[in-house]
């Protein structure tokens, strides 16, 4: 019996949860109303416009970014708003929606539209990399939005695998005695 009732719960949630989406669907506002205003869409909050990454690599070595950014990694100035005296370890999902910045204060890379996450854009990639351990740095330490930390993490491994950018491996002494077999002494 608990059973039936379980399947019966089950139906009706898949039931209502198409018929919502069905009903957002047939009530969408058409393009063309007339009377209706359209919105504007702020161009500093403007993100469907694709930037090349030849443009970012140009833009990473002008005066324009050395005034912003200085000698600093682009996330060092970053401190993210929350609720309460600590900060969630999960960073937000993502900045933009539909092509728009959504929040108020976005994360380092959606907040400027010029910096660009490629495997060929290596000085912005080593800024999200520990000098001392050459460790990828975590999204709770940067400030990204989870959405950029996997877009980096996909451009540092191809960095990786290209050869743009080098990784060091520890130098390792083995003992090789304990694999040869002991001369008889006689």
């Amino acid at each position: 019996m608990a059973l039936w009732s379980g399947i019966q719960s089950s139906i009706r949630r898949i039931i209502l949860a198409e018929a919502r989406t069905s009903v957002r669907f047939y009530c969408e506002p058409a393009d063309n109303v007339e009377g209706e205003e359209q919105k504007t869409i702020d161009p500093a909050k403007d993100r469907t416009k694709i930037i090349p990454p030849e443009t970012s690599i140009r833009y990473m070595q002008s005066k324009a970014y050395q005034q912003t950014y200085g000698e600093k990694p682009v996330w060092f100035l970053y401190r993210r708003n929350h609720k309460g005296a600590f900060a969630p370890r999960k960073t937000r999902k993502t900045c933009v929606r539909n092509g728009i910045i959504s929040t108020g204060n976005p994360c380092p890379i959606c907040r400027d539209e010029y910096l660009v996450l490629d495997h060929r854009n290596t000085k912005l990639l080593e800024q999200f990399i520990s000098e001392h351990t050459g460790q990828i740095l975590d999204a709770f330490k940067t400030g990204l939005c989870r959405k950029k930390q996997k877009e980096l993490l996909v451009a540092i491994e191809r960095a990786w695998d290209q050869g743009n950018l080098t990784y060091d491996v520890p130098f390792r002494e083995y003992d090789y005695s304990l694999y040869y077999k002991k001369e008889l002494t006689q």
